[in-house]
Parts: C-alpha cells; structure tokens; sequence
C-alpha cells in the first residue's frame, strides 16, 4: 500500500483530446496504434475495441487516402475511445477527418505544404475544438536538416519541433502537444529534455521502433522511465513489434510502477528460489492471466517463502507468504487464514476479487460523500 509518487512534474498547458485531458495535472495517458488496414473497417474496430478493453485512453489510426479517411468516419461511430487521425502531405484528408469527428490531428505542418493549407487545417482545427499533435521522427528529418547536423541528433530533432511549432505559432493555434521520437534512447532523451525547457504544450513520449515485446519493452521503460521521473511526459505511446494491446499494457506498467498511474494490480513477486513453498512463477502467471479484467487498483504480493514473505505480505492489500504446511494470507496488513498449496490460484482469486469489489465500493462512497 505505497504512498503518492514523489514525481514533480512539469506544468503544462492542458489540451482535450475527446474527453481526455492532456497537460496541466491530468494523469498521464496510455495510447496505442492500430496495425490493422484502416480501410477494413470491421477488423478495426474489432482491435480498438481490444484497446480499450485494454484501458487505452487514446487510439491513433493512420489515415493515408480519402478512402482510408471516410472508412474513419465509419470507425469514429463505432468506438467510444478518442481518436487521433495520422495524416501526412494531403491537407485534404486533414479536413475529410475533421468533418467526420476526429478528436486528434497528428499532422507535421511542414509536411502539409503552402501556407493556405496549413492555414486551412488549423482553420478548421480550431473551428471544431481539435488539437494537434506535432510529431517528429529521428527517421524523417528534413534534408536541410539531414545536411546541416549530418546525422540525427537531439539539436536536429528540437530544431524540426520548433519549425513545426513556429508554424502554429503564427497562426496564433496554441493548442498543440509535441513528440520528438528517435530509437535511440539517449538521443531521445535529450531532445526531450531540451523542448521541455522551450514550449509551453505538453510532450507525447515514445522510443519509436523501440524493438519487439521484451527488447522493446526494457528500451521503452529505461527511456520513458528516464524522462517521467524528471516530471517530463504527458500522454505515452509504446512502440512495439508486438499486439497493439501490449503497448497499453506495458504503459500502464510503467506508470505504475512509478506510481503515476494506479490501474488494476500491481503485483509484488519474487523470482523464486528452493526455499519456495509453492511454484511462485506458475502462480503468478495464472493470476496474471485471471486477473486482467480487473482495474481497480490493488497491491498483492505473491511470495514463496517465510524469510521475505511476511514483510512484503504485511505491505500490500493481500500478501501471501509462503510456509509449511500451508501458506499465510495476509490482508491490510492482517494475517487473515491460511491455504493449502494445491488450489492455491482459485482460492487467492477469489480473495482479491472479493478485496476489490470491496475497495471498488469504499472508493465510490467516498467519492459520493466529496
């Protein structure tokens, strides 16, 4: 049961993204992308709605055609989490979208072209109240850029975001959040730290093209860990070559595991050892598995034996420390009973089911009687 995060994080100017906040004091958010084809309009939805059963604050789909746009509109209707709409070059698709509800525009305003029709898709932008995100990638870097620094570098990546952001700027459009994404997490990094001190919108984090599920999971969390517990970071993106709902998963992860975020368990675990009094790993991994559906935010602690166990038991919602004959529950901090090893998965369920109807309701009342 672990106190608030001691994160101090950097203010910024709060934007909507649908009923999402983004900025200011609002939670840092999870996001993901859709890897299906935009125009199958079934399979789509299909894998949004598996984000958001996922928890996913906001979904980004790419929209590279008009066909792929007014498949969007059809999308838009079907989901209730907030979309952002990733357009690149054809302001024309930018407008399509913004009729058709999009609660997000990821365009790079350099990429769209003349003046007009950067003007044009702001126009229309803050016409129906959408924000836009600016997104720059290590891997597509102008090419006065490319020459200039020679490489990608964080100077290079900062120097693009300004552009963009000056763009914005001149047409007095302020409401706006920024990435700077490079797979490099040093690179990365730093380019963060140095738009951070130089605009006021809030960041969009991500190590793009971070790898796979857990090469890019560890890359994600040491760059993302990095610059979260400098205070800098408003809404993630985990970029996986693995099922999008990963993405949030890890997410969410992260954020709890810097107690930013408090959704569904967080688990305290030993990696076991022969001292175990059951098979730790084959717990937990069943637990894990039975429990996903759960969000109320809850510690358990699952550990084998008496030399840890009960001192981490004692520290979470439920704990169980392992013993001989029978393993000990311990719940706030009590010892409550005792259970065998050999139905160890159901009967810790249905205790931590139990536990968090019960939190689910406290927090309800205490929210009715505020």
């Amino acid at each position: 049961m672990h106190s608030e995060s001691p994160i101090k994080r950097r203010r910024s100017r709060q934007i909507k993204i649908g009923d999402v906040a983004v900025g200011g004091d609002a939670p840092i958010s999870v996001q993901s992308m859709t890897n299906t084809e935009t125009c199958d309009v079934e399979a789509t939805v299909a894998q949004i709605h598996r984000l958001e059963n996922a928890g996913a604050d906001i979904v980004r789909v790419s929209v590279p055609s008009m066909d792929a746009a007014e498949a969007f509109g059809r999308i838009k209707q079907q989901v209730r989490v907030p979309l952002v709409a990733d357009i690149h070059f054809d302001y024309q698709i930018a407008l399509r979208v913004a009729e058709l509800g999009v609660d997000c525009l990821r365009i790079n305003p350099g990429n769209i072209g003349r003046e007009d029709r950067v003007r044009a898709v702001v126009d229309a932008a803050r016409d129906k109240g959408i924000p836009i995100r600016i997104g720059v990638n290590a891997g597509s870097l102008e090419k006065d850029l490319q020459k200039k620094y020679g490489e990608p570098t964080p100077a290079a990546l900062v120097e693009s975001a300004l552009r963009h952001v000056d763009h914005l700027d001149r047409l007095n459009f302020p409401d706006f959040k920024v990435s700077v994404k490079a797979s490099d997490i040093f690179m990365a990094v730093e380019a963060y730290r140095q738009l951070a001190t130089q605009i006021e919108q809030p960041l969009h984090l991500g190590i793009t093209e971070a790898g796979g599920l857990r090469s890019g999971t560890v890359k994600s969390a040491i760059g993302l860990g990095m610059l979260l517990t400098e205070g800098i970071g408003d809404t993630i993106r985990i970029s996986l070559a693995a099922d999008p709902v990963e993405e949030v998963k890890v997410g969410f992860d992260i954020l709890k595991s810097l107690r930013l975020r408090s959704r569904g368990i967080n688990f305290i675990a030993c990696p076991s050892c022969s001292r175990q009094n059951f098979d730790v790993v084959k717990t937990m991994n069943e637990l894990e598995l039975r429990l996903e559906d759960l969000l109320i935010p809850l510690d358990v602690a699952v550990i084998g034996c008496v030399v840890n166990g009960p001192g981490e038991a004692k520290e979470a919602h439920i704990g169980l420390a392992g013993g001989t004959p029978n393993n000990l529950v311990y719940i706030d901090g009590k010892p409550v009973q005792k259970l065998a090893s050999d139905n160890l998965v159901v009967e810790l369920e249905q205790l931590i089911r139990h536990k968090a109807a019960e939190k689910a309701q406290a927090d309800a009342a205490l929210i009715a009687r505020s």
